[in-house]
């Protein structure tokens, strides 16, 4: 069997033990060895990868396997990995093992809900190692039909309306996209589905590029954010369990930019080219638009979506530079907001569950009450904002390089626009921080709460350590990730 292929079927295997789990403990004993068996598969990975690569490995996609399921439309089973895939990997691996535990005292129905997230993230795996549009294309549906029930049931808030309304978008979205997927089949002649494969043919006539880029771009667009296609995601975020929200906003959204980049612009250079224009002005807008809602938002849940917005934006913003260091930038972004929300997302889980309320008017003086969240959400906040040192100075600076590397006024003038999204966030993540963390705690039932537990201090401890050794120890994940987006960058370069 397919070294990649262990990250479909571990997840089948932990639905078959959830499945025959008889108690809470048992429960949580197949997730914690799922998940953890997950999150070291991803990192002997890396240094699989990294080995194949240092041994002058010049294959675009390692670890290959191909079978067939379908013969008569073509439709393999095919998996293979670069520097891209392997670093959303383990992004996805260290969201899952960390969600575990910040669901440790979920209920009710436990066992229902692990059901859901184990799905879910399976859906996530496999996207990520396909490199066939029908199985990367199927793996992205299971990914997205749990959301509804995983909001629906054990969501807060508005949560059938958010949960309807997530679903509703993101299918639509997906309807472009398949659309999209089959134009770029056929326009390629019908007889692959391999997505090298494809680009090396390089075949679609301009023409047909023309209307299936833009469906395509859009489809994997609406779930990356895209102005003005983003409203599902603060309702979604806002109605979500904790570790539902780490996983959507910190894996889930990240299949958008990778969609936008692996299949729209490099299957489609020609039109992406031709047409990136209009999209760049969209992202523009995602990011100054997010980090301005963001100011204006009372709950602490959507003052973090629309941050997600304006983070997600810049990924797509990145992408349409069409240079190597925007590029890598973009997938910097990926893997820090990733990191950076999930943290966020979970302290504000643990918060709303001691003081039940998330709106920033009834929270202040926390920080004498729970020590330990509050300096958690302090370094959260500075990562957000792009402090040096953490993950969200690195990438955000790596984007704005790239940009500007492009000389003509246009570029220069959006990436020019885009780095205001900094000051604001700064004002909202330190408005924020003053706001809820520091003063006089005024509500005398606060005064009563107590500090993170065990469980929760686990999880948060490892996404910081992420976020630090992100922004600490960048060069070999930007390298990696150099390596793997050149391939498709110079299928960019008119």
């Amino acid at each position: 069997m397919n070294f990649l292929s262990l990250f479909v079927l571990i997840p089948l295997l932990m639905l078959g033990g959830l499945y025959l789990a008889k108690s809470i403990k048992a429960i949580r004993g197949v997730m914690v060895a799922g998940s953890t068996a997950l999150l070291i598969l991803s990192v002997v990975l890396t240094f699989l990868y990294l080995g194949e690569r240092q041994a002058g490995a010049t294959a675009e996609m390692l670890f290959r396997a191909d079978t067939v399921w379908y013969a008569p439309l073509h439709i393999a089973y095919s998996v293979g990995v670069d520097g891209i895939s392997v670093a959303m990997l383990l992004l996805s691996a260290v969201i899952v093992f960390t969600g575990t535990f910040a669901s440790w005292k979920l209920q009710p129905l436990t066992k229902e809900y692990f059901l859901w997230f184990t799905l879910l993230s399976m859906g996530v795996f496999g996207f990520f190692i396909s490199i066939d549009l029908f199985t990367m294309f199927m793996f992205y549906e299971i990914a997205l039909i749990p959301m509804y029930l995983l909001i629906g049931v054990w969501g807060s808030g508005r949560k059938e309306y958010a949960a309807m309304k997530l679903t509703l978008m993101l299918m639509g979205g997906s309807a472009f996209l398949l659309i999209g997927i089959l134009g770029i089949f056929f326009g390629a002649g019908g007889t692959t589905m391999n997505i090298l494969e494809i680009a090396q043919l390089h075949n679609i006539p301009f023409a047909q590029q023309c209307i299936w880029f833009p469906l395509t771009f859009l489809g994997f667009g609406v779930l990356g954010a895209l102005f003005p296609f983003h409203t599902w995601s603060p309702d979604g975020h806002a109605s979500a369990p904790t570790a539902v929200s780490m996983l959507h906003a910190g894996v889930l959204m990240k299949l958008g930019g990778y969609g936008c980049f692996r299949i729209a612009m490099y299957l489609m250079p020609e039109a992406a080219n031709e047409l990136g224009w209009i999209f760049l002005i969209l992202t523009g807008i995602s990011v100054v638009y997010g980090a301005f809602s963001a100011c204006v938002q009372t709950d602490l849940k959507y003052i973090n979506a629309y941050s997600s917005v304006s983070h997600c934006g810049l990924v797509l913003f990145a992408i349409l530079m069409m240079n190597q260091t925007a590029a890598t930038g973009a997938v910097l972004q990926m893997l820090s907001h990733g990191l950076m929300t999930a943290l966020f997302f979970a302290l504000i889980g643990m918060i709303y569950g001691r003081t039940h309320t998330r709106d920033v008017r009834e929270l202040n003086g926390l920080m004498k009450v729970m020590p330990f969240l509050s300096i958690c959400y302090v370094i959260a906040g500075l990562a957000n904002l792009g402090l040096p040192g953490l993950s969200g100075f690195v990438a955000e600076m790596t984007i704005f390089v790239g940009s500007f590397q492009n000389f003509d006024v246009f570029h220069r003038t959006l990436t020019i626009i885009a780095c205001s999204s900094i000051v604001i966030t700064a004002v909202y993540i330190l408005r924020l921080v003053g706001k809820i963390l520091y003063g006089t705690c005024t509500n005398k039932h606060h005064l009563a709460l107590t500090d993170a537990t065990w469980d929760e201090r686990f999880a948060v401890i490892c996404l910081i350590i992420c976020v630090a050794g992100l922004g600490m120890a960048p060069f070999w994940v930007s390298h990696m990730i150099g390596e793997s987006v050149l391939p498709v960058v110079s299928h960019l370069i008119p």
